[in-house]
């Protein structure tokens, strides 16, 4: 198995609904770090270019940079916690990646950081076993 990591940040606002309440909005310097694992490697012996994640990476968040997450999709319809945040990325930079990646290899994980110490991870469903 091979693991192949990329970071990324981005600067947004959010205010979430705890029991129904709306926070106030404000804003972090998010962190992201996105973990993909494959068990095969590409003629080159790399399990996909750092260059092709980084700029999947950059164009999922994208939208996110200095914005208010509560206005921008799909946070103008899904509360923008740091979990659904995870989420979001990890999937939306799979789809981004599925014409690059060799067979066997995905986004395996998306750890998102709103500030030090406070981290939410999303961690992919395994694939179907044939």
């Amino acid at each position: 198995m091979y693991e192949l990591t990329v970071h990324a940040e981005f600067c947004a606002a959010h205010a979430i609904t705890i029991a129904g309440t709306l926070e106030p909005t404000h804003g972090h310097n998010w962190r992201v770090t996105l973990t993909l694992w494959g068990t095969t490697l590409d003629a080159d012996g790399l399990l996909c270019d750092f260059h092709a994640v980084e700029a999947a990476l950059a164009a999922v968040t994208a939208p996110f940079q200095n914005a208010d997450l509560n206005t921008t999709p799909p946070f103008d319809r899904v509360n923008p916690t740091a979990e659904h945040v995870a989420r979001h990325i990890a999937e939306a930079t799979q789809r981004a990646l599925a014409n690059v990646l060799p067979a066997g290899t995905r986004v395996a994980s998306c750890r998102v950081t709103e500030a030090p110490g406070c981290a939410a991870t999303y961690f992919s469903p395994p694939p179907p076993t044939l």
